[in-house]
């Protein structure tokens, strides 16, 4: 365990395992989750490649600000690059579920050269359409709102929050400021994607399989996998069938 100093914001990450010949795996968890979800898979991932975790600010290990200002995904996609740099770590396979694998999207755009796969996880690529963001963020400040009401009793009892302590301010303020999204460059960047990618989504989890399907058919050469069995949190719902996909599709030649 490890942490990043970014302007005075103490970001926590894990480097499991040594390095290799093979471009480490860099993982972000989704909302209200931390580095202990991906628990299950890290003996998996990280047999034949260094597997880097870390907590999104207002989350798990990392520091809390008060500050609304200090949360947002440009923030958050800088705290991926530092903790890279922190561990050493120049070009990785990005990844990561739900905000998780917004976020990844979001630190390819900025930064395409220090990827070279993406691992696009139950979640989805944003909006094109200012009504569908609206509503979007209307969610995000409503959870914002019960974790500043209610506190710790606001977590979702979605597998992947496990049972961390987490600081339910930094979790309200992470809601409005890296939960909620601004504008549609995300999306729009999909047909731009030339990295090797892997869209895996559960099949239960309806609320993303249409997004799944969606980013699938817009990135060049994506695969597409679906979990038998598993809801929104696959890696955990079913973590054999999880790290099986994932793994066959890390070992490809060109992800590297």
């Amino acid at each position: 365990m490890a942490s990043v100093d970014r302007g005075g914001v103490s970001i926590h990450y894990e480097v499991h395992g040594q390095p290799t010949d093979r471009v480490p795996l860099l993982l972000t968890h989704g909302y209200s989750s931390s580095t202990s979800m991906w628990g299950p898979n890290l003996d998996a991932l990280g047999a034949r490649r260094q597997v880097v975790t870390w907590d999104i600010r207002g989350h798990g290990r990392s520091d809390s600000p008060r500050r609304p200002e200090l949360y947002s995904e440009a923030a958050s996609v800088a705290d991926m690059g530092a903790v890279l740099d922190a561990a050493g770590i120049d070009r990785a396979v990005v990844g990561g579920l739900s905000l998780g694998g917004y976020l990844s999207l979001a630190f390819h755009l900025a930064h395409p050269t220090r990827v070279t796969g993406l691992l696009l996880f139950d979640t989805g690529p944003g909006f094109k359409k200012d009504a569908a963001r609206a509503e979007w963020n209307r969610y995000a400040e409503a959870t914002g709102d019960r974790f500043e009401r209610d506190g710790l009793t606001a977590l979702s009892a979605s597998p992947e929050v496990g049972t961390d302590v987490h600081d339910p301010i930094g979790l309200a303020l992470a809601a409005r400021g890296i939960l909620t999204q601004r504008d549609a460059r995300i999306i729009e960047s999909l047909a731009n994607i030339q990295v090797p990618t892997l869209v895996l989504v559960g099949a239960d989890d309806r609320p993303f399989r249409a997004a799944a399907d969606y980013m699938a058919a817009k990135i060049p050469d994506a695969v597409l996998t679906v979990v038998a069995g598993a809801g929104h949190a696959s890696n955990i719902d079913q973590p054999d069938a999880f790290n099986q996909e994932v793994t066959r599709f890390l070992d490809r030649g060109d992800v590297a």
